[in-house]
């Protein structure tokens, strides 16, 4: 008998719960805020406005465009290869499940690593910040909702990139070169942001998002230029269609 979704995901959380991946995810968070808090702390005085605004742009412009979406394509690759290794896949594929069904539960543990690297960058930044205000003698009220909503918001204009990752790791069954491949994808997503192209390229999304809370910052109107429109459908159809072919190419070398 068939395994279930849940019961198929459950067992490929298991599979990466004593994996080095959940490490992984604090190193970028930690690097990128406590550096961005550290160069940002020299230059605040108890005057200063918007002090929070500012660490968190300083803290997630080069975390959003860069050290994000290359520490989930590092997430992709090790969970890729925990089936990759001793032939684990085709072993899997042995067994009565679906591998649709294994590459989407594969796909939402790749979500789930996603939402607690943000958990992470959004608590060290809380803690960091407080430092920095605190120490600077600034009595700014911490902005927990402003902080919550662009952390939520970078990990959902994070999926369809995540999606294409997913994708290009199951297509490219080698490491280097997967791994390659979603590099030469991020390099240029600050130069595809400030292009009117930019809703066709997800590798941007999240850096463009923080791009737009630069203008916030002296307007105090937050997220002012980030229209959901045609943003939301290219996103949604973009990420549909390479999971579709992330799930459909899954494991079919091996079943051949």
């Amino acid at each position: 008998m068939d395994m279930s979704f849940f019961e198929l995901l459950k067992i490929e959380v298991l599979k990466v719960k004593r994996s080095k991946i959940f490490l992984l995810i604090f190193i970028a968070p930690l690097l990128v805020v406590l550096s961005g808090v550290a160069s940002l702390h020299r230059y605040f005085t108890p005057e200063y406005t918007n002090a929070w605004a500012a660490m968190f742009i300083q803290s997630a412009l080069v975390y959003a465009y860069y050290l994000l979406p290359l520490s989930m394509i590092v997430v992709c690759v090790m969970i890729a290869g925990r089936e990759t290794a001793n032939n684990g896949i085709a072993k899997m594929l042995a067994l009565p499940l679906s591998r649709y069904a294994l590459s989407a539960a594969k796909f939402c543990v790749l979500l789930w690593y996603l939402f607690m690297e943000m958990a992470v960058f959004f608590v060290v930044f809380v803690l960091a910040g407080l430092f920095a205000t605190q120490s600077s003698g600034i009595t700014e009220t911490l902005p927990l909702p402003y902080v919550l909503q662009w952390c939520c918001a970078l990990f959902l204009t994070m999926i369809p990139s995540v999606a294409i990752m997913w994708a290009i790791t199951v297509l490219f069954d080698k490491p280097l070169l997967s791994v390659g491949l979603n590099i030469l994808l991020v390099i240029p997503g600050i130069l595809a942001a400030n292009t009117p192209l930019w809703v066709a390229y997800p590798p941007c999304y999240s850096g463009y998002l923080v791009s737009r809370s630069l203008h916030a910052v002296s307007s105090m109107n937050v997220g002012d230029g980030f229209a959901l429109f045609p943003f939301l459908p290219c996103a949604v159809a973009i990420a549909a269609l390479v999971l579709l072919i992330a799930i459909t190419r899954f494991g079919k070398k091996e079943m051949q």
